[in-house]
């Protein structure tokens, strides 16, 4: 039997690296589907919606390091749009494969019909249509070479005659090419920095993901300085870990302490990161930015020197030419300040909460304290990632994946979904909201159909709480936040898994431990406090006052009642605050 251009597809994915291919099958992808069949090397995941399947394809990629799906004609590709704009801010290398109807009926307005270049054009680095089998293997090596190395996603259109015919072999190389640069500035560059490293007492490493290989140097440079670590949310896993001068994350969801050290400095050493949210980048210090995009540098912060080179090679560099600090008073201040930080939040963790109002920090702390050592762990965003952020912590083999650059619901469940794939044997945690779980419920049969043990905790506040809070704080009534739920437990176990529902605080421990000890995936259903709060230190003060002003609304309306639960939720956090 004839190579088909469908089992030439196939080949070279497997020859990529890739295992899988996340997709809802039909149409246009039928002769795919086959090929994987026939080849018995490569798994198809058959989720439950195509969003699903990216955000899995995702995830998996960002953990080893490519990773592919598909979607057939029309819906199944604007049903991908969304996990791929996910994948590609992420800088995840996806291969997304967007079967299309027959050649013979582009621009006819036929059925299912939709332009792929249009419509990836915002959310690839690599976007093409193959029209013809000899062009499919040049293509699909293009798009394999630009989601490795541009990081991001590379869609293939593929028509779905096309896959059908008989594949052309071709000259050019079909394998694909993976080297690995050193990348670090001149040496003028790297004596300069030396230099004005050595001329500042205050000083501050915030570092991104961008530094996450290069821990060990990082606390070295850090210890030569008496310099500070800060870091964002997706270097936490990677840079908090055996870190004697780590302060915390900054940012929306960071801590006072990170917020005040880059504030109090009079350096700061940007490494690896495009930290998004330039009102928490003080601009009255020197600041340092080393970045492998050199187009990225300074749009973010008034940046004084900017440097092209990798983290690693250039800490590397730099260490032998950085003279030990003697001077640590800055370093001791902020790591005491740090200290009493972490006292207050431990604080939330030891009022657990009551009936139906459990407190989510503890729940989360409950987690860190049981989860694996080496667990993976994904967060939807909002609440349940705040709770993650916060009290989740680096062991140095953990992972934490979310929807950190494009902010999405919904990404944690099918984020599980490809980390179970990926590491079969190790422990995968969802820290689910019940907004963004009911986003995607169909997929918690996909969980089920391939047995994958996937733990999915549910912080069920029965609201959209990230939005709820920004309601309150810029003074608007809250509206349109609620959720009535279904109740989870049940839904879970209809999906063919384990549910519980935890009511009281003092159930959490024991749910947890009957899900992670459980041989299968399970689902635990915490009925949190409504009321939590968490939220950026910059503008803790104007959340007091959204506060004030949404009880002084329940006074006006005589619903003291709901006063008084405010007002009791939130003592704590107040009284901490003022």
């Amino acid at each position: 039997m004839a190579k088909t251009v469908a089992d030439q597809l196939v080949e070279m994915l497997i020859n990529a690296g890739i295992k899988r291919i996340y997709a809802v099958t039909g149409d246009s992808l039928n002769e795919v589907n086959d090929a994987v069949r026939r080849s018995g090397k490569i798994q198809w995941v058959h989720v439950r919606h195509e969003e699903a399947g990216a955000y899995a394809a995702a995830a998996e990629a960002e953990l080893t390091g490519i990773a592919c799906c598909a979607g057939s004609s029309g819906p199944g590709h604007v049903h991908l749009i969304n996990g791929l704009y996910d994948a590609h801010r992420s800088g995840a290398p996806v291969i997304a494969i967007a079967s299309t109807i027959a050649t013979t009926e582009f621009g006819t307005e036929y059925f299912q019909e939709t332009n792929t270049l249009k419509l990836f054009a915002d959310c690839s680095h690599y976007n093409q249509i193959a029209t013809t089998p000899k062009q499919l293997p040049r293509m699909l090596q293009g798009a394999i070479q630009a989601a490795l190395h541009k990081k991001g996603v590379a869609v293939l259109g593929l028509p779905g005659d096309i896959t059908g015919m008989d594949a052309e072999e071709i000259t050019t190389a079909t394998q694909n090419f993976n080297p690995v640069p050193v990348i670090k500035p001149s040496d003028a560059d790297l004596s300069n920095l030396a230099s004005v490293l050595g001329q500042h007492k205050k000083i501050t490493i915030f570092c991104g993901i961008g530094a996450a290989d290069a821990h060990d140097e990082v606390v070295a440079l850090s210890q030569k300085l008496h310099a500070t670590v800060a870091y964002s949310f997706r270097a936490k896993m990677d840079i908090q870990h055996h870190n004697p001068n780590e302060v915390g994350m900054t940012g929306l969801l960071g801590l006072p302490s990170a917020y005040q050290s880059m504030h109090h400095s009079d350096l700061i050493l940007l490494l690896g990161t495009d930290f998004p949210y330039a009102n928490f980048i003080p601009s009255d210090c020197t600041i340092v930015q080393v970045d492998t995009k050199p187009e990225r540098i300074g749009r973010r912060a008034n940046v004084d020197i900017g440097l092209c080179g990798s983290v690693k090679d250039t800490l590397q560099a730099l260490l032998p030419l950085v003279n030990q600090s003697t001077d640590d008073k800055f370093l001791k201040e902020q790591l005491e300040f740090y200290g009493e930080v972490k006292k207050k939040m431990h604080t939330y963790v030891e009022d657990t909460g009551e009936t139906d109002k459990i407190h989510p920090e503890y729940v989360s702390h409950c987690i860190d304290e049981m989860a694996d050592d080496d667990a993976i762990f994904t967060v939807d965003t909002g609440m349940s990632c705040v709770w993650g952020a916060r009290y989740i912590n680096a062991t140095g083999k953990r992972k934490m994946l979310g929807s950190f650059n494009h902010g999405s619901m919904a990404n944690a469940m099918p984020q599980a979904i490809g980390a179970s794939l990926a590491f079969p044997g190790r422990q995968v945690v969802a820290l689910c909201g019940d907004g963004g779980l009911s986003m995607l419920l169909g997929d918690l049969a996909t969980i089920t159909q391939y047995k994958l043990p996937v733990k999915i905790i549910v912080f069920n506040n029965r609201s959209l709480g990230m939005v709820k809070l920004e309601m309150e704080v810029a003074g608007l009534p809250d509206w349109q936040t609620d959720m009535h739920n279904p109740d989870f437990m049940l839904v879970a176990q209809a999906m063919g898994m384990k549910g519980l529902t935890v009511n009281e605080p003092t159930g959490v421990k024991a749910a947890i431990q009957a899900a992670f000890t459980h041989d299968g995936p399970a689902l635990i259903n915490v009925m949190t406090d409504p009321n939590a709060l968490a939220m950026p230190p910059k503008i803790e003060f104007k959340q007091v006052k959204g506060m004030a002003l949404s009880m002084s609304k329940l006074v006006l309306s005589g619903q003291m009642d709901e006063v008084l639960d405010t007002i009791k939720a939130n003592y704590k956090h107040i009284k901490d605050i003022l």
